[in-house]
């Protein structure tokens, strides 16, 4: 079952299908040796996020637990993991994407979620389109802007996953990330969270104010300016 579709992405090789549980899933029709790619919010990996509670490197670089609910801005949703994450946990999260075929599962997986949990549906909002328009309000609208752009896979031994790998191919990989870091501390309540690999350069080259390093990722915090 084919869907709405941007324009150039079936040149690209991809299409929105149905997948085996009726889910909307995206598919490479030129790599038929690997499956579709859907939003599963609802799996036993989303649910082990959950689980981790507040004391996970996401939920502290976000402020869970301080005060609630927070309003969080996650200005690079993808798959919409971590911002169902923060959701679930008690944030307010606006889930903004601008690739359309990946915001259309987002959007999917949002409708499923009312169907089962409409509490904790109601506190998510899908967005399609550039942040960047989001971020240039007249007062703060948010307290947290979350971003966790791609970054360019150089471990040449392991391919990264299916889904960064399709993600790759339709938004040739985030080139214009830096700029979304700027706007951001300046037009936010409190500060900026950004997940970045451990031996990454900092967004944009600017020095966090603050920084939480895990064993495979670290959160460069920023306060509002």
């Amino acid at each position: 079952m084919s869907q709405d579709q941007a324009p150039g992405d079936a040149a690209r090789g991809f299409l929105l299908v149905a997948d085996a549980h009726g889910r909307l899933a995206l598919k490479a029709t030129h790599r038929p040796d690997v499956g579709v790619v859907c939003a599963d919010w609802q799996g036993a990996e989303q649910q082990r996020r959950i689980a981790a509670g507040k004391r996970q490197l996401l939920a502290r670089a976000c402020g869970i637990g301080r005060t609630l609910p927070w309003r969080v801005l996650d200005a690079t949703a993808g798959l919409g993991r971590d911002g169902l994450t923060l959701a679930a946990l008690g944030a307010t999260v606006t889930l903004v994407e601008r690739q359309p075929m990946i915001a259309a599962l987002l959007q999917d997986a949002l409708q499923r979620l009312r169907q089962v949990n409409p509490l904790l549906a109601a506190r998510i909002e899908v967005v399609q389109g550039d942040a960047r328009p989001l971020l240039d309000t007249p007062r703060p609208m948010w307290d947290v802007i979350y971003l966790d752009p791609m970054y360019p896979h150089r471990n040449k031994a392991a391919l990264p996953s299916k889904e960064m790998q399709f993600f790759r191919e339709l938004t040739d990989g985030d080139p214009d990330a830096d700029a979304l870091l700027a706007p951001a501390i300046h037009n936010v309540g409190w500060r900026v969270a950004v997940k970045r690999p451990l031996a990454a350069p900092p967004l944009g080259g600017l020095e966090a104010d603050q920084s939480l390093r895990g064993t495979q990722a670290r959160f460069d915090l920023y306060w509002s300016r």
